[in-house]
């Protein structure tokens, strides 16, 4: 019986969660919310590894969103936003998931369970501007497989995929986002060493 295998069904809005073997130091404990899975490749966003020391405020300074001189207050929630690695593609570029509450015609997408990306320099200046959505992670980066990719390393154990959690997207503290998202699969980490290398 084949259901459940990935090839069957669109893995869009779930999450991918790196196996303790992962070879891919980039991807070591990764979760990964995948925005997009076709037959043609997948997308997706990291959600749990921060970027360098870039802050919110320095990345607005940045793209001229805000001014260079003088501090700046900034509303809530963006006054605690992070900026994350998103992934080792296009790591110059900013995407934003967040709550279906902020919508941008022609910019936004909505992926599944009012969960939306946006990818444009509109959606940080109203994150800015106390105009954003209510909810929203911020990644520099994505991280892209091609055509058939994606499965592969699913059938090699590299990673294994569960129900996406708005609490695990969108919580600030990342350090325990990998142990959280295989629980809410009932996993714990420490069957997983266990088992890591055996077929």
């Amino acid at each position: 019986m084949q259901s459940g295998q990935p090839d069957d069904t669109s893995l869009t809005g779930q999450l991918l969660i790196a196996m303790p073997q992962m070879e891919d130091e980039r991807f070591a404990h990764a979760v990964i919310y995948l925005c997009a899975h076709s037959p043609e490749g997948a997308m997706g966003i990291i959600l749990n590894q921060q970027a360098s020391s870039l802050s919110f405020p320095d990345l607005l300074r940045q793209l001229d969103i805000i001014p260079e001189e003088g501090d700046i207050v900034l509303p809530e929630p963006a006054d605690r936003m992070q900026v994350h690695r998103g992934g080792p593609v296009e790591t110059g570029r900013g995407f934003v998931l967040h709550t279906g509450d902020f919508f941008i015609d022609n910019s936004t997408l909505a992926i599944q369970d009012g969960i939306c990306l946006t990818a444009t320099l509109d959606i940080l200046r109203a994150i800015a501007e106390g105009r954003g959505p209510r909810q929203a992670m911020l990644a520099l980066g994505y991280a892209g497989w091609g055509a058939g990719q994606l499965e592969t390393e699913i059938q090699a154990n590299g990673w294994i995929t569960g129900p996406a959690d708005s609490a695990i997207i969108f919580d600030e503290t990342i350090d325990n986002k990998w142990d959280r998202a295989l629980a809410k699969m009932g996993i714990s980490s420490g069957m997983l060493s266990r088992e890591a290398g055996h077929a």
